[in-house]
């Protein structure tokens, strides 16, 4: 599984043999590579995941809300550090 951005298309751009088009991701407006899309056109409002500069799937809106919530949560900073002498589940420390 590859991290993927959530999109949406704004235009096809012409030209580049109708493999570019401009999409809103997080209100930031990219060129990204749509070639991989095998589904038939794309249509501006339709939702993409994009990976390195390229659409790898269609998602709905729903979708994409998911996509972004993963995003933010991966953002986030871990739990505070447990208090001293407390186990710690996540932690392996190398064997003695």
């Amino acid at each position: 599984m590859c991290l993927g951005i959530p999109g949406q298309v704004i235009e096809l751009l012409e030209g580049y043999g109708n493999q570019l088009a401009l999409v809103d991701v997080a209100g930031v407006q990219r060129k990204i590579n749509i070639g991989l899309l095998d589904e038939g056109p794309l249509e501006p409002g339709t939702w993409v995941l994009i990976h390195m500069g390229f659409a790898l799937e269609r998602v709905d809106a729903a979708g994409a809300e998911r996509a972004l919530s993963g995003l933010e949560l991966m953002g986030q900073p871990r739990e505070p550090q447990a208090e001293a002498g407390q186990e710690r589940p996540w932690r392996h420390d190398p064997p003695d």
